[in-house]
């Protein structure tokens, strides 16, 4: 989750400026090298392939400081001697080693070019190790503005957290922040003071206790991470745990909140086997056995790190509480819980190469509430809660954004995305197999980064139809399709507006409680019907305004 665009995130987004930027038109947006540095595949980023990271750190909160290195393994591609490694102002790279030598290294803004002794040669695995320090960013309205946490918490003690999607990983710690390439494993140990538990991605290995008082916490992944997935959360916590009976297996899940919200935690934490059950179901096997699950207590409201799931959601169903639907349905689970948990399957597992694609996080996962809800409580149910949704929708500029400069598009992403999806599953009009294609897009990319040519490719090949205007029309258009008819008599006549070159989707309208498929095009057409047309009503599944026009 990266924002909500109801009323209070767009008067936020306005008040800030990266964010505010982009309510712009796309004319008015300028970019600088920063933003390439940071959202392209420049050739001093092409030429290695991460292997694993060794992230080892020290975290003090008396004085918010992060102390550390990132010791990277790496696969050579290319011969190249300059390596991008990213990290953002006001934190700073004191030494980098190679085979035991010091490197020589420049800062230009938030990236630092590392220049490379020894050879490197197609197909070595090398390794280089990054010392740093510093004051990281604060986050002032985390997770849509992100950075590092630093609360206490009722009893006064540390209560830390990072989130930094779209910001970046490199707000923290030094790293390849480019989400095309997903490291393949990691270890992360974190030094606290000594009453402080910290909580990161993996298993817990070990716990080593040291003369100073403090401990650290040493935690191992075993699958592929993205930057913005691998966080610290520091605090009080106690911990309580079960096992999930899944479709690979017994699951970990693993719950780690503030000692006062124990009671609470047990009794609302139970929406979490839930969860699995109706994820399972639709998507497939959760993408991550080997490193468990783990929901943990956070400072903010929540977050889809990658098997350690932020919660600050306040132990209440829906949205802190309230229905974003508005139908009453949003209030029968707790919306951070089934979420931030979907993006498992949608951000984790499948993981967009470009933010400009951040669609393919939130709109499958904003569509995984409806799910959700359809699994325990019906279709009806499901359906009315994603048509809710559409209240939300800005349609302020395209869903999709700028590539390769960091530019995630429209926050409608979300409420206009899961739309789009359930008009897409309309189409397919048949409620298997359009679960065989969700868990499908979950095998075929299992724990991959893509485009949105590889999803829209294989939605396209799975439905049986080419979708790229139905695509062009939800994420790169901003306009409604719309319906326009009239009738007199037995003759219905019909077309589309407002719609893109080639979009042609069939229409379900129910024409004196009789059904009958539409075809629209551009030009008008007629229908005859066998008696006299009375009603009409339009399948109200389909996102798409109808209009009736005169005669």
């Amino acid at each position: 989750m990266k924002k909500y665009f109801n009323l209070l995130v767009i008067s936020f987004l306005i008040s800030t400026g990266v964010q505010a930027q982009g309510l712009l038109s796309k004319s008015e947006i300028v970019f600088t090298r920063q933003d390439s540095l940071r959202g392209s595949i420049t050739k001093e980023r092409a030429w290695w392939d991460i292997k694993h990271y060794n992230l080892d750190i020290k975290v003090n909160p008396a004085d918010s400081t992060i102390t550390g290195s990132n010791t990277i393994l790496y696969k050579v591609l290319q011969p190249y001697s300059v390596m991008q490694i990213d990290l953002q102002k006001p934190m700073e790279i004191t030494k980098i080693i190679q085979d035991g030598v010091e490197l020589k290294y420049k800062r230009e803004g938030n990236v630092f070019f590392i220049t490379l002794i020894s050879e490197q040669s197609v197909g070595a695995i090398k390794e280089i190790e990054i010392f740093y320090q510093g004051k990281p960013k604060v986050a002032v309205r985390p997770p849509w503005d992100g950075g590092i946490t630093w609360e206490k918490d009722k009893n006064g003690n540390d209560f830390i957290a990072s989130s930094c999607q779209g910001l970046g990983a490199s707000v923290w710690w030094p790293n390849k922040d480019h989400m095309y390439d997903e490291v393949e494993g990691m270890k992360i140990s974190v030094n606290v003071p000594g009453k402080l538990t910290d909580v990161s991605n993996g298993r817990l290995q070990i716990v080593k206790a040291l003369k100073d008082g403090t401990k650290t916490y040493t935690w191992v992944v075993k699958n592929p991470i993205n930057n913005y997935g691998v966080n610290i959360n520091i605090g009080d916590y106690v911990t309580f745990s079960e096992k999930y009976k899944g479709e690979k297996g017994n699951l970990d899940c693993t719950y780690y909140v503030l000692k006062d919200n124990l009671t609470k935690a047990k009794e609302h934490f139970k929406d979490v086997p839930r969860m699995l059950k109706a994820f399972e179901h639709w998507f497939g096997p959760y993408p991550f056995y080997e490193d468990s699950y783990k929901l943990v207590e956070a400072p903010y409201l929540g977050m889809e790190h990658q098997s350690c799931v932020t919660y600050g959601n306040g132990f209440k169903n829906g949205y802190l509480g309230s229905d974003l639907s508005g139908t009453g349905w949003g209030l029968k689970f707790d919306f951070i819980i089934i979420h931030e948990s979907g993006h498992e399957w949608f951000a984790n597992n499948i993981t967009y190469k470009d933010i400009a694609d951040m669609w393919i996080h939130e709109s499958f996962t904003c569509y995984s509430e409806s799910l959700f809800l359809e699994y325990y409580y019906g279709k009806e149910a499901g359906y009315e809660y994603v048509r809710g949704i559409r209240k939300n929708i800005q349609n302020d500029k395209p869903i999709i954004g700028h590539y390769d400069v960091n530019n995630e598009g429209s926050g409608d992403m979300y409420y206009k995305g899961a739309n789009m999806l359930h008009t897409l599953r309309q189409l397919v009009n048949n409620d298997e197999k359009w679960r065989t294609i969700l868990r499908g897009l979950n095998s075929t990319f299992y724990h991959q980064t893509v485009t949105t040519k590889q999803i829209e490719d294989y939605l396209s090949q799975q439905v049986g139809m080419d979708l790229n205007p139905f695509f062009n029309q939800y994420l790169r258009d901003i306009r409604i399709p719309t319906l326009e008819y009239s009738f007199d008599g037995n003759t219905l006549k019909y077309h589309w507006t407002n719609i893109v070159a080639g979009f042609q989707i069939p229409v379900k309208v129910t024409l004196n409680g009789t059904e009958v498929t539409l075809n629209p095009k551009s030009e008008w057409t007629e229908f005859e019907s066998s008696s006299k047309i009375e009603t009409i009503v339009v399948n109200p599944n389909l996102y798409i305004l109808n209009k009736k026009m005169e005669k």
